[in-house]
């Protein structure tokens, strides 16, 4: 009995609601990200622009939404399907971009609200509050993506390591067993 039980269509659904699911999550966090902006009259502005690490959020949350909608269309494409290994692969590496770039956004967060006392760094957030907020949102909505990404790589594990037997393991329990059945 397999994963899901005997019928792998649902692991096929499954697949494609996960992907499509991320795309309006990867879209929300652009768009939030984009248009964070905040004046402080005593500091100035600050925008999406003045931090490379949005930058970079965004340019993983465009890719990671567009590698997910074009790998949910081809999930029913009878020629690519048969393509577990690349599913596998991409998988993995989308999901590896997606912790680097939300542990940028955490330690962004982090030092904006708490600074770093040893540079002298002091915290931004009581002075840009609502840009604070809305970088919070972005990391929740990037976590979550992230989560279904998780899920999809192991989804993608299975179909690729579940066409292979399990190893034969020699041992002297099966040597005794073949012996006593001689």
């Amino acid at each position: 009995m397999g994963f899901l039980g005997h019928d792998a269509s649902n692991l096929k659904v499954l697949d494609c609601l996960l992907r499509l699911f991320v795309i309006p999550l990867s879209v929300a966090s652009i768009w939030l990200s984009v248009s964070n902006q905040q004046d402080n009259s005593s500091y100035g502005r600050i925008e999406f622009s003045n931090l490379t690490v949005l930058k970079y959020m965004v340019g993983i949350s465009a890719a990671s939404g567009g590698y997910a909608l074009l790998t949910a269309i081809s999930l029913w494409i009878r020629s690519l399907v048969s393509k577990a290994w690349f599913f596998f692969l991409s998988d993995q590496i989308v999901a590896y971009l997606m912790v680097t770039s939300l542990a940028a956004i955490g330690e962004i967060l982090y030092l904006a609200y708490n600074g770093d006392q040893k540079v002298t760094w002091s915290e931004a957030c009581s002075s840009y509050g609502k840009f604070c907020i809305r970088l919070k949102l972005v990391l929740v909505l990037h976590a979550i993506t992230l989560c279904c990404f998780l899920v999809l790589a192991v989804i993608s594990a299975y179909r690729v390591f579940s066409r292979f037997q399990p190893p034969y393991v020699h041992s002297k329990e099966n040597e005794e067993e073949k012996e006593i059945h001689k």
